[in-house]
């Protein structure tokens, strides 16, 4: 089930984002970019829905996907 991020309090997400960040290990290229970068560029990919908060209802999590790869069951 997607949720808005709108709908999440600011510390609340900023906490999910970072976490996020934190496990997903991503090469960035050349040169690396800072936590703060990193969280930024997933903060923008929310605001403008390239990326979505989905709820995992089998494991209670949630967690940020890329909007095209969320289903119609989510």
């Amino acid at each position: 089930m997607q949720i808005p991020w709108q709908a999440v309090d600011p510390d609340t997400l900023e906490s999910l984002i970072e976490a996020f960040v934190l496990r997903e290990g991503t090469d960035y290229g050349e040169e690396e970019k800072s936590l703060a970068e990193k969280v930024e560029d997933v903060r923008a990919q929310l605001h403008d829905g390239r990326a979505v908060l989905v709820w995992s209802e089998l494991h209670e999590t949630v967690n940020i996907m890329p909007a095209g790869d969320v289903g119609a069951d989510t």
